[in-house]
């Protein structure tokens, strides 16, 4: 599995570099020692993966991320001094498309490597997609071959709501549906069974692995974040750590944004906070129809308040109007 490490610090590229041709399997394939020049070399030698730095001069890391996943797509793992200090752009290089986070190890006494091992597990967690050859799987669908997508976020008063807005779409409806309802782990089992009863769909947990399927209702069910990967797959991830509410309805809008058709329906409904707001606002700029549901109906008009001062919502709606206006613009994209 060829590596390409991208990096402003020599020192830094010199410890990556260990850590990297410690690992069974892996090898460097080129060190860049900028974003720019990252996408660059990965459009000549597209790597397996790429192990990218955040704060560097000319292109930061997450525009990197962005340009090389439009261009010449392949894993990213971010890999900076510090996940929590550079959040903003650890949010926008997971948006863009970049699989972790991990922060960029260290060296210890006498040359030896401190803090590599949760980097080392992400290589060898990448090195398990390897084929008979030593490559990297890439199983990257063409977004034709994806179902239309609707993604709902929702915090308090928020299980009511979707029941709501399930129970208006019908057996046969086309698209798949994903929700992250800000609940603990060890309810969000209870939540999707008690769903499945008020509506007319299957209605479970979504799981490490999932694809994207007509007609199912995936609802995310850890204290993790659900996120469509590059892969098309579903999965979960701790990023961003310091996101005070979970699941993130802002990681799984802007995963959604990065690799799924234009055809889309992002919704968010009552909550209290803001999360959703910018990745709803992510999923508006990428071409799908977005609807916040209004004050008068909301428990707490918290999420979509946030949402509709960042013109992020294409239209406002009462609870009852949603769900009609849901099947409405997913039949009228005719897939």
């Amino acid at each position: 599995m060829r590596i390409a490490i991208v990096n402003d610090l020599a020192l830094a590229r010199e410890i990556l570099r260990r850590v990297v041709i410690s690992v069974p399997g892996c090898s460097v394939a080129w060190l860049a020692g900028d974003g720019d020049e990252a996408v660059l070399m990965a459009a000549r030698d597209r790597p397996d993966a790429i192990l990218m730095d955040l704060v560097m001069p000319r292109m930061d890391g997450a525009e990197a991320t962005r340009r090389i996943m439009r261009d010449s797509p392949c894993p990213v793992l971010v890999v900076t001094a510090t996940v929590p200090g550079h959040f903003d752009l650890v949010y926008q290089a997971m948006g863009a498309g970049a699989l972790d986070a991990v922060e960029t190890p260290t060296f210890g006494p006498g040359g030896t490597i401190r803090n590599g091992d949760r980097l080392t597990d992400q290589l060898a967690r990448l090195g398990a997609a390897a084929g008979a050859r030593g490559s990297v799987e890439r199983p990257i669908l063409p977004t034709s071959g994806l179902p239309p997508v609707v993604a709902i976020g929702s915090s308090t008063g928020g299980p009511d709501a979707l029941a709501t807005v399930l129970a208006y779409l019908p057996a046969d409806f086309p698209a798949a549906v994903l929700l992250a309802q800000h609940i603990a782990a060890e309810y969000a089992h209870g939540l999707a069974e008690r769903l499945a009863t008020q509506c007319r769909l299957p209605v479970r947990a979504a799981r490490e692995g999932d694809v994207l399927t007509p007609g199912v209702v995936l609802l995310a069910a850890t204290n993790d974040h659900l996120a469509l990967g590059p892969d098309r797959r579903l999965g979960y991830t701790a990023i961003p750590h310091a996101a005070p509410y979970r699941p993130s309805a802002d990681v799984l809008f802007a995963s959604l944004a990065a690799y799924t058709p234009r055809d889309g329906v992002g919704v968010l409904l009552t909550g209290m906070g803001t999360d959703g707001a910018e990745g709803l606002l992510r999923l508006r700029q990428a071409g799908w129809h977005t609807i916040a549901q209004d004050e008068s109906s909301c428990v707490v008009y918290g999420m979509p308040r946030a949402a509709v001062e960042a013109r992020a919502a294409s239209e406002i709606l009462p609870l009852t109007l949603i769900g009609p206006a849901i099947i409405g613009k997913i039949r009228a994209s005719g897939r």
